[in-house]
């Protein structure tokens, strides 16, 4: 009797999750502060352009920011807050690796937002976040896409939610698939987001054991390009530099573009997560269609980028808007 019920409130649960997460999404919508901070955008816009244009890395950082703050306690900025014994969401391993200029990005949009007499504190850093990302893929030559907005703040950030929420660079299809599925997420709106490593760069200690210790039977993952795999070997030597960063698309690693698909399809993806899109029958189709059509690519990435930043939204009374992006009020 008690495993019956349980698995009668399995379901329930999954059910009310999405019922609660289809109501706080469905308060989000694009003209959210068209009475007041009617010109965010474009001082988010202004402020993102000049940091991008003094650092090209505020484009992979700020994106992949967004990623790792919408998948571990939703789009809430909670990524952003900062820990005085260094406990919080930043500080879990799976997050060192953010560069700091995806953070310096939000904190400079903020201040230029609330510089503006009218917006001073009524837009949430999570919205900065958003809009941020929008105008980084822009910037790189990737889609144009509506915002929603209507996010609030969250007030909670700890290692411990981290735990098991973000991909791994080894994951196969099921993991991934599993994965994004817990927020919403189709396979194909899992393939188009995996595109944006078509930007940015990753250390060589997250892919080394592919070019040195694979299995019992192959020293390198057979699924690599071989002549692509000896180049990683001689920019990542054994006793790995973790100053050593590598360009996830080796082609054209500063466009937004569907190179990052045409790559899989020559056994250059940088990780097992990257390459298995390919080597999997499942996906396989659909990176194809990607390589040979970056129009339906980047229809597809914009799609699933608005479909994220729905994930575990707080709107209403829910959270705050931080006057600090790093600090709770």
């Amino acid at each position: 009797m008690e495993n019956q019920r349980k698995s009668l409130l399995f379901p329930l649960v999954i059910v009310l999750f999405f019922l609660l997460n289809a109501t706080a999404f469905a308060q989000l919508r694009s003209d959210f502060y068209k009475n007041t901070c009617p010109n965010v955008e474009s001082l988010v816009r202004a402020a993102v352009r000049q940091k991008f244009q003094q650092t090209f890395v505020t484009a992979p950082a700020t994106l992949r920011l967004f990623f790792h703050d919408c998948f571990v306690r939703g789009c809430d900025a909670s990524m952003l807050l900062s820990s005085p014994n260094r406990k919080a969401e930043k500080d879990h391993p799976d997050n060192l690796s953010l560069a700091g200029d995806g953070f310096d990005t939000v904190v400079k949009a903020k201040a230029a937002v609330d510089k503006d007499s009218k917006c001073r504190n009524k837009v949430s850093c999570a919205d900065i976040l958003a809009l941020a990302t929008r105008e980084v893929v822009s910037m790189t030559g990737g889609p144009f896409y509506q915002v929603e907005l209507g996010r609030r703040d969250g007030r909670v950030s700890t290692l411990a939610g981290v735990q098991h929420q973000l991909p791994g660079e080894g994951f196969n299809l099921d993991q991934l698939n599993t994965m994004f599925a817990r927020h919403g997420l189709s396979q194909t709106d899992m393939i188009a987001l995996s595109g944006a490593h078509t930007l940015g760069f990753s250390h060589c200690s997250k892919f080394s054991k592919r070019l040195y210790n694979f299995s019992p039977k192959s020293r390198v993952d057979p699924t690599l390009n071989r002549q692509y795999a000896a180049q990683l070997r001689q920019m990542c030597p054994i006793r790995v530099d973790p100053r050593i960063a590598i360009n996830m698309d080796p082609t054209t690693p500063n466009t937004f573009d569907n190179a990052y698909f045409k790559n899989l399809q020559q056994g250059k993806g940088l990780f097992v997560s990257d390459q298995i899109l390919f080597t999997d029958p499942r996906s396989r189709n659909t990176v194809n269609f990607f390589a040979s059509n970056n129009n339906a690519f980047n229809q597809a990435f914009a799609t699933a980028m608005i479909k994220l930043g729905r994930v575990g939204v707080l709107t209403g009374n829910q959270g705050e808007i931080r006057f600090d992006c790093t600090r709770q009020n």
